[in-house]
């Protein structure tokens, strides 16, 4: 078939959101003027579809169209032509033809809604959905200027009679002195559970990777000027339900270390001077996995499993095929199970590589 051996590279797919943001991913698909907007999220190979009240027309929201030699495809479309090859038998054999997974490139120019996710047992049992959200946080880059923090579990929580007479009343002031703002710079990676109550700071640009679902319960619902409708606030629900999904148990800043704020671990060596470390693995959460690569000189990697790569630092060629291309910070590409070894050959300096994969098997 036409596709295989070939890369899967994934051109810009924004997404319309309630927050305002996304001048740093203009200047990364190099636009020549810049602007924070409301489409502050570019969906990486995505078969997810946005939800966003008053857009329910755009059935396509969110679905990515990708390049395979030189032409266009629906990836949802690509994946469905030989999901063997792409995903690999054994995730097909346990998961079905779902790629259980969904990254995104993310840049804040406003602190976001205080929000919080089902989890995988809450959507499956209460919501008939096949994914909750549990997903975590990749730092690249904070704008300067900024807070460059983000709110993660209630250090102080209150009592369900408390929160529900606070969202109720929109005691912003009040919600806000339950969460020890946490500050964060370039590199750091946090676990955010399912049922977690937290959100993103100004100034963020990093990589979000999560299960494949876009359920949330925004209990904040005014930001930036922009009054959430009702349907947007409670999954089509309404508050009192949507009480059972927070985690209401203390996360004091010991515990988010401890827990949430995740360090690398070494995984193997992947040739001279260059190595694989992994960020998120099977033991921290179940719903996906995160790894990082150091490429420091010309090496043939193979994974034999789905994988979301993106150039972090530096730039390198990626060689599959018969083809080259040479990608550069911010640049994504789509490694099928089945591709084969890719060579990889660095800039000067080096470069970083994100990983992002599905669950185990």
């Amino acid at each position: 078939m036409t596709h295989r051996g070939k890369l899967v590279l994934l051109p810009p797919n924004r997404v319309w959101r309630t927050y305002r943001g996304g001048a740093e991913l203009d200047r990364l698909a190099g636009l020549g003027a810049p602007a924070d907007a409301h489409f502050p999220e570019d969906w990486v190979a995505s078969v997810t579809r946005a939800t966003n009240a008053g857009r329910e027309h755009l059935r396509d929201e969110g679905l990515s169209r990708v390049l395979v030699g030189g032409a266009e495809h629906p990836l949802d479309t690509l994946l469905a032509s030989d999901f063997d090859y792409f995903l690999g038998a054994a995730h097909v054999a346990r998961f079905g033809p779902e790629p259980r997974l969904l990254v995104k490139l993310l840049d804040s120019a406003i602190r976001l809604h205080f929000q919080v996710h089902p989890t995988s047992e809450f959507a499956r049992l209460r919501l008939g959905a096949p994914s909750g959200k549990t997903e975590a946080y990749h730092v690249l880059a904070t704008r300067p200027d900024t807070d460059a923090r983000l709110y993660l579990g209630f250090q102080r929580p209150p009592s369900r009679d408390e929160l529900r007479r606070l969202i109720a009343e929109q005691d912003i002031a009040a919600l806000e002195a339950c969460f020890d703002p946490i500050p964060v710079r370039p590199g750091d990676t946090f676990l955010v559970p399912g049922g977690t109550p937290h959100a993103l700071g100004t100034g963020l640009l990093l990589v979000e990777i999560q299960e494949p679902s876009d359920l949330v319960v925004r209990f904040e619902f005014e930001r930036g000027g922009h009054v959430l409708p009702e349907r947007a606030r409670f999954m089509g629900r309404d508050l009192e339900f949507c009480l059972d999904v927070f985690d209401l148990s203390p996360r004091p800043l010991a515990r988010v270390d401890r827990e949430n704020r995740l360090a690398p671990r070494r995984l193997r060596e992947l040739g001279p001077d260059s190595w694989q470390e992994e960020l998120i693995g099977p033991d921290h959460t179940p719903c996906f996995r995160l790894r990082r690569s150091h490429v420091h000189a010309a090496l043939e990697k193979i994974e034999h499993e789905p994988a979301i790569a993106i150039v972090t630092e530096g730039a390198c060629a990626f060689a599959a095929g018969d083809e080259t291309h040479v990608l550069r910070f911010g640049d994504k590409v789509f490694l099928p199970a089945g591709l084969g070894p890719v060579s990889l050959r660095p800039s000067p300096g080096g470069c970083t590589l994100l990983e992002c994969l599905p669950p185990v098997p």
